[in-house]
């Protein structure tokens, strides 16, 4: 789905964070949306996650940076990371790059993933949420 000048694919789970998890196999893929990664402007800094740690949903376990902006990384789901993206090390700028591809930050073998993905918005629901998300930012920048 388009909303406004931001890309955001049906098939990917959101969250009320602005990351997305896309379910693989046993795992669950992360990242951040393409409106989180254009509001940050260039990303300088990813703190890619360990594998073996655990997370939990809705908690932070990292962080991501640009020039202007820190943001934490939130889990969109519960378990231990099976894998980070250590392409973001030397190459933080992949998330501008391809956010939803090349860009994700791990993969997590959640421990609740039927539970989990019910707390996540999709479809018509993350719509209607995101563009309440689009105006609000738009009115705090004026």
């Amino acid at each position: 789905m388009k909303v406004k000048d931001y890309n955001f694919p049906d098939e990917l789970y959101y969250d009320g964070n602005h990351f997305w998890a896309r379910v693989e196999g046993d795992v669950v893929v992360m990242g951040t949306t393409d409106l989180t990664q254009s509001m940050a402007g260039e990303i300088t800094f990813v703190d890619v996650p360990e594998e073996g740690d655990d997370v939990t949903q809705g908690k932070p376990f990292g962080s991501i940076e640009s020039g202007k902006w820190v943001g934490r990384v939130y889990a969109p789901v519960s378990g231990e990371i099976a894998e980070g993206n250590e392409d973001l090390e030397d190459e933080p700028e992949l998330i501008n790059q391809d956010c939803y591809g090349k860009g994700w930050i791990c993969k997590i073998t959640p421990s609740n993933l039927d539970g989990d993905l019910k707390k996540l918005m999709q479809g018509d629901a993350y719509q209607d949420w995101v563009e309440k998300e689009i105006a609000k930012t738009a009115l705090e920048s004026k």
